[in-house]
C-alpha cells in the first residue's frame, strides 16, 4: 500500500498492518461472544508520539515511527504472578509481562509526510517490512499463527504507556487537525 500522513509529530498513534484486537472485550451481551482481552500479536508499521511507550522490553524502541512484531501466547503461566504482582509492583508486572510478550522492532528513518510504498510479510516463523522495495527490517518474531489477525488503518489521539520504572498512563491529547491518506491496498496470503 502507499501511505502518507499530515505530519511526522502527530499526537497518539497511527499506522497500518494486522493485528489481533488486543483490547477488545466483550461479556457476551448483543450476540457477542464472551471474549477476554488478549495479549498482543501484531505485524504494523506504527507510530507512537512520545507521551506513548508501547514496549516491554528495554532495547526496543517505544516511540516514533517503527517496524514493529509482537508475539504472545493465548496463555503463559507467568501471567499469575504477573497479575497478583500489579497492584504491589507494576515494575515486576512489566518485566514478567517481557518474558511473555515476544517483540521487535526498529525504528525507521522516513519522511511519512511523503508518500511512500509500504509492504509487509507475515510468515510463521518471520516477519519483514519494506519501504520503496528496500527491506527496513527482518525479524524472527512473528505474531502467533494460530490466532487470527485482522487488517489495521488507523489514526487516533490517544496515548498509552507502561515504562520501565512502571508507570502507566493513557488517554487522549488535543489535535486540531490530522490525516492518513492510504491507497493502492493489496492483501495477499500467498
Amino acid at each position: 500500500m502507499r501511505a502518507k500522513a499530515t505530519s511526522s509529530s502527530l499526537p497518539g498513534t497511527w499506522g497500518f498492518g494486522l493485528w489481533n484486537d488486543p483490547f477488545g472485550l466483550s461479556l457476551g451481551f448483543g450476540g457477542n461472544p464472551f471474549r477476554l482481552p488478549a495479549l498482543p500479536n501484531a505485524v504494523w508499521f506504527f507510530y507512537a508520539s512520545p507521551q506513548n511507550y508501547l514496549s516491554f522490553t528495554g532495547d526496543k524502541p517505544a516511540q516514533g515511527f517503527l517496524a514493529q512484531t509482537f508475539r504472545s501466547p493465548i496463555f503463559h503461566p507467568l501471567l499469575i504472578p504477573a497479575g497478583l504482582a500489579l497492584p504491589f509492583s507494576r515494575k515486576v508486572t512489566r518485566n514478567l509481562l517481557g518474558k511473555v510478550i515476544g517483540e521487535d522492532s526498529v525504528a525507521l528513518s522516513v519522511d511519512v509526510t511523503q508518500w511512500h510504498e509500504y509492504r509487509l510479510e507475515w510468515r510463521a516463523k518471520r516477519s519483514a517490512f519494506w519501504v520503496d522495495d528496500v527491506l527496513v527490517f527482518e525479524s524472527p518474531v512473528s505474531p502467533n499463527a494460530s490466532r487470527p489477525l485482522g487488517v489495521v488503518i488507523w489514526i487516533d489521539n490517544q496515548f498509552a504507556a507502561f515504562t520501565p520504572e512502571g508507570k502507566i498512563s493513557f488517554g487522549v491529547l488535543k489535535n486540531d487537525e490530522a490525516w492518513l491518506d492510504v491507497e493502492n491496498i493489496v492483501v495477499s496470503n500467498k
